[in-house]
């Protein structure tokens, strides 16, 4: 028996390796904790989206995505396009005076920056090969339902930590970015991680 702990910290574990890494999420969450805008909002749904993709996978969901080439396909070439746009925005943003200067040119209503943490969630098929079929496929290494369910809660506190403290810990770097030097840095990083995982999409995807 592996028990619930050992399950759970293997959840947290493989969950918060899985989501350091360098995505669209964690840019837009990082942009967003900066300038200070829906900060708890985009981090609630960042990891509510997460849950659920957890949740669906240790429920054997994973078949269904492997099953469905098309659907994979169709994912990959619209989240391509959307990432496209995002580094193509981010781009012509580096070299615009006013939005360098106005911290208010970079705010965002909750609508549109929940309607854009979803689109860069659930258009990015990488999302879905990770929770669902790579966390839930693990979770067939614990045998029992309760420990499956405290892998599960494992992987989804490592999410809500992990956005969380990307967020709300992108304030340290405040005095940093009253420079428009450094916003303008940010924003071309932005523009090449997001034309590149854009890039990566269509490579792996054709």
């Amino acid at each position: 028996m592996t028990g619930l702990l050992p399950a759970a910290l293997g959840g947290f574990a493989l969950g918060l390796g899985l989501i350091v890494a360098i995505g669209a999420q964690n840019a837009f969450v990082l942009e967003r904790g900066l300038v200070r805008n829906h900060v708890l909002a985009v981090v609630l749904v960042c990891s509510l989206s997460d849950a659920l993709l957890i949740a669906a996978g240790v429920a054997g969901l994973g078949n269904l995505i492997t099953g469905a080439p098309g659907a994979v396909r169709f994912v990959t070439f619209a989240g391509a396009a959307f990432l496209y746009a995002y580094a193509f925005l981010a781009l012509r943003r580096a070299f615009d005076r006013n939005a360098l200067a106005v911290r208010g040119g970079r705010l965002m209503s909750r609508q549109a920056a929940l309607a854009t943490v979803l689109a860069l969630t659930f258009l990015n098929p990488h999302v879905y090969l990770d929770t669902v079929v790579l966390l839930g496929s693990l979770s067939a290494r614990y045998g029992t339902g309760a420990e499956k369910a405290a892998y599960a809660g494992g992987a989804m506190a490592a999410s809500l930590v992990w956005f969380a403290a990307l967020g709300y810990g992108a304030r340290l770097l405040a005095p940093l970015f009253r420079k428009p030097a450094a916003w303008r840095v940010l924003d071309l990083c932005i523009a090449a991680v997001m034309a590149a995982l854009a890039t990566g999409l269509l490579v792996s995807g054709g």
